[in-house]
């Protein structure tokens, strides 16, 4: 008979199951997944609750942090694409434009927050989390595109140059560089390890390159009076903006398509779990990330028929939060006859 229960060492068990209500439902379907095989099945939270707790503080300080940066980002974005348009200056238009993205992004990254903070329901046993990283790939791809259009705009500008007013181009392009580094500043200051946050910080980086290529354009311009700088090193920014760019697309299409954390190497979890004393074989193994911080793993564990189970469910949860930072863990303990007949999809292998 399986019976499954929340644990934490060293914490009451109704004081847990108090705190995380919403793991219940979550749980249920991964016992569903273990095809009816005798054995215990175990969701260990091992620190859980601070590191909730933790993870909220942060949250709602990147939230404020996005909220001021939204207020400067779009107070400024209106008057540089009126002076770009007025100056005739592609880099100081594309600056502004990149302004207007940034100003969609973070009103989504802070609707993402915000969304991430409603708790589960029947429904959505994980809650909202994952809209943080829905976010970060909209952001991403929104700064793809962008970085694509003005390039071939920019392209064409370094074909057939046009006459772009220097003076107004560089006083407005002077001011953009220090709006963008009071709002990048703001934002580095927020958690570097949530891809919403990054993503968001990303949009403004690449306004600040556009304000240093918009003035370097504009110095070039009066100086020598070489219209091409203007988006030449436009085009330079937006190859830059485009790099980082595709790395937040990369990490969170990685998320959303439930890949192995990338700073946790799978064999050497599943070679920790198959070390634990009375463990004989561990199969059916997966790990994966709800959002960067939040690290889930399931795994069925084959025991020789004197080991006490319960201990090495206990042992396997400390380990692996001690080890590994992974907080949130089912796992499901059977016999070796269980094992050895197993056809769970993937048995004996790890699904990425």
């Amino acid at each position: 008979m399986s019976n499954s229960f929340d644990q934490t060492p060293g914490e009451p068990n109704r004081h847990r199951q108090d705190s995380h209500p919403h793991h219940h439902d979550d749980h249920a379907g991964h016992e569903h997944h273990a095809h009816g095989h005798s054995g215990h099945a175990h969701h260990a939270h091992g620190g859980h609750g601070h590191h909730h707790g933790h993870v909220h503080d942060v949250t709602k300080d990147s939230e404020h942090r996005v909220m001021i940066a939204l207020a400067i980002t779009g107070i400024f974005m209106a008057v540089e694409i009126i002076v770009g348009l007025t100056a005739n200056s592609l880099a100081l238009v594309s600056d502004g434009i990149h302004m207007l993205s940034d100003a969609f992004s973070l009103g989504l990254a802070l609707a993402a927050f915000r969304l991430g903070r409603r708790p589960a329901d029947s429904k959505r046993s994980y809650g909202y989390q994952r809209m943080q990283v829905l976010a970060a790939f909209s952001n991403g791809l929104v700064l793809v595109l962008l970085s694509l259009a003005i390039g071939y705009e920019a392209i064409k500008r370094v074909i057939f140059p046009e006459d772009v007013a220097a003076n107004s181009m560089l006083v407005v392009a002077i001011i953009g560089l220090c709006v963008n580094a009071l709002s990048f500043w703001i934002l580095e200051g927020g958690d570097k390890h949530n891809l919403n946050m990054r993503g968001a910080a990303l949009h403004v980086m690449g306004d600040l390159l556009g304000s240093v290529a918009a003035i370097a354009a504009a110095i070039i311009i009066m100086l020598t009076g070489f219209t091409a700088a203007d988006p030449l090193l436009s085009l330079l920014a937006c190859v830059l903006i485009l790099r980082g760019a595709v790395r937040v697309l990369k990490s969170a299409s990685h998320l959303l398509l439930e890949g192995t954390p990338e700073n946790i190497d799978s064999a050497e979890v599943r070679e920790m779990l198959e070390q634990l004393d009375g463990v004989t074989s561990v199969h059916d193994l997966h790990l994966w990330g709800l959002t960067e911080r939040e690290v889930m793993l399931s795994a069925h564990l084959a025991v020789s028929s004197d080991t006490l189970r319960d201990e090495v469910l206990q042992r396997a949860s400390r380990e692996l939060q001690q080890r590994f930072g992974i907080g949130h863990a089912t796992l499901q303990v059977e016999g070796e006859e269980h094992a050895s007949d197993c056809d769970c999809h993937g048995s004996g292998s790890l699904h990425p």
